[in-house]
């Protein structure tokens, strides 16, 4: 009953834009007889001109029958062959729901699952479906939650949603080509008067007069009007068919709970939304660490480290499945807020059924560390795929950390060289700081209101902190350099440097004996001694 509700509020808002486009054609044509009355020659024909002009995106767009074919993601396809014990489960599951399974199985690098059918006779006729499953899933899901998760996307097809889709996406395709046919007349109109005011202005240079500005403001006017029209029934169509994306995504949160239980399908929807903060955390500080530097992680773990992030941090995890994110939802969202379904779903009476039953569902797959090699082969560019890897995590923290104090200057050496006109080094640097001249380079660094105002030790006060900082970068870049300094690797926390011996003194902190040298050098009276000392001790380390 409600997929047929549906079906037919779809149906009627794409009937919308036609029966819209043939109000405009008609309102082009009644507004060109009527003028034509008191309108004739030149006059006239530039007129019915206009008119068919505008009226060519309007049918354009009617007739523009074809809707884009959806194109695969990238990702990894599996077969039953590949991956029995995932195909079962996806088998397993649509005989549950009373649906048909999937055709085919893609497994994605992203934290998502979805499902696509590619109906004919738009959607009164079947046709292949699809089944899109995030890899990163796999990994942080049990394999309860993971059947809600696949349970919900089922839930789509039982509702009839991706044969609806198809009535929904031809009706935003069909707007959206008119809209950018207007758009593009209206910016060809623009163009072509700023060329004809510009030829105009060069006349009137090469007469020695003075140049109009050129204003092209006005130009395209009407196709712009014409695409204002548009996008308003544009907007109304896109919250009427993401308000009914909503309600299905409710429909289909109660498909998974029938079929994974309650408890499964509220932990899955939590812990999705910590996946893909996590996730999203991971590719940048860690898959992705050592791209500047040219270097990818280990074979297979470009993808693979996520396990070990998610493993190292389960106590801050716990904490955020807690929290769900919360926030307001745009009327042009096609998904209601995750804290109000998991709020709807855990409402629900206790079925009985665990959410973590079954173990993991990376165990599901055949062999795991294979499938996330061949993953990277499937979804990374091969400008990617063909850097060198590290031989680990370790050395590509190394790697990355190398590079990045390599490149780029702190706000200090840029200061540095605006003062010297020479290169800032370090050495240049403890140098213009034994002639007394740290404050008057520190005068160059960007600085605050207040910072800006200071004068003698307030000023040295403020701007302690950035001198300290950019000075320690540079201290780390020059042992960098030396092949002195080692990073310390870790999932749980961000990478610390690991030091030198920067004394005699076996048993002194370098930290604490390099934070006592930096503090001397930018004192109120500078003193470099302490830190060109421990930087020549560095000097005689084996490499």
């Amino acid at each position: 009953m409600f997929a047929t509700l549906r079906a037919l509020r779809a149906l009627v808002l794409l009937l919308g834009f036609y029966l819209l486009s043939l109000l405009v054609l008609a309102a082009l044509a009644g507004l060109d007889i009527s003028l034509l009355e008191y309108v004739h020659g030149y006059a006239a024909f530039k007129l019915v001109g206009l008119s068919v002009v505008l009226a060519v995106p309007v049918v354009r767009g009617l007739f523009m029958l074809r809707v884009p074919k959806g194109e695969d993601p990238p990702g990894l396809e599996v077969t039953e062959a590949d991956e029995p014990r995932l195909w079962a489960l996806v088998r397993e599951l649509a005989a549950e729901a009373g649906t048909r399974a999937p055709d085919r199985v893609l497994l994605t690098p992203d934290v998502n699952a979805s499902v696509r059918e590619e109906p004919r006779l738009l959607g009164l006729l079947p046709g292949p479906r699809r089944l899109t499953l995030g890899v990163p899933l796999l990994t942080g899901l049990s394999a309860a939650q993971l059947r809600a998760v696949l349970g919900h996307e089922y839930g789509h097809f039982t509702g009839g949603d991706t044969r609806l889709a198809v009535l929904v996406v031809r009706g935003r395709v069909q707007i959206g080509r008119v809209i950018g046919r207007f758009h593009a007349g209206a910016r060809k109109k623009a163009a072509e008067e700023h060329a004809r005011q510009e030829k105009a202005a060069a006349k009137r240079i090469a007469k020695g007069k003075q140049p109009h500005e050129i204003d092209t403001g006005r130009a395209g006017a009407t196709y712009r009007a014409m695409a204002w029209l548009y996008t308003q029934y544009g907007k109304l169509y896109l919250r009427a068919s993401l308000s009914t994306a909503r309600a299905q995504e409710y429909a289909a949160d109660r498909t998974a709970v029938r079929l994974a239980g309650r408890d499964a399908t509220a932990s899955a929807l939590r812990e999705v939304a910590v996946l893909a903060d996590r996730h999203a955390f991971y590719l940048e500080a860690y898959a992705t660490l050592g791209l500047s530097a040219g270097s990818l992680p280990p074979r297979g773990e470009f993808y693979g480290g996520f396990g070990r992030l998610l493993a190292a941090r389960e106590e801050q995890l716990a904490a955020m499945r807690a929290e769900l994110p919360s926030r307001e939802v745009s009327p042009y969202d096609s998904h209601p807020p995750m804290a109000e379904r998991v709020r709807r779903i855990e409402e629900l009476p206790a079925d009985g059924r665990a959410a973590g039953a079954g173990g993991p569902a990376l165990d599901l797959l055949t062999d795991p560390a294979r499938t996330l090699t061949l993953l990277e082969d499937a979804s990374l560019a091969e400008s990617a795929l063909a850097l060198p890897r590290a031989a680990d995590w370790p050395a590509l923290l190394d790697v990355a950390m190398a590079q990045v104090l390599s490149s780029g200057w702190t706000p200090l050496e840029r200061a540095l060289g605006e003062y010297t006109g020479q290169p800032p080094t370090l050495e240049a640097l403890l140098g213009a700081v034994d002639d007394g001249r740290l404050w008057q380079v520190a005068e160059r660094l960007p600085l605050s209101e207040q910072a800006s105002a200071a004068t003698g030790r307030a000023f040295h006060a403020f701007v302690r902190p950035q001198l300290t900082q950019s000075l320690r970068t540079m201290v780390l870049a020059e042992l960098s350099a030396r092949s002195l300094l080692r990073w310390e690797f870790s999932w749980s926390r961000p990478a610390e440097a690991r030091l030198p011996a920067l004394t005699a003194d076996a048993d002194a902190d370098p930290e604490a004996v390099l934070d006592a040298a930096l503090s001397a050098a930018v004192a109120d009276r500078p003193d470099t001694a302490p830190l060109r000392a421990l930087l020549e001790r560095a000097a005689t380390q084996p490499v």
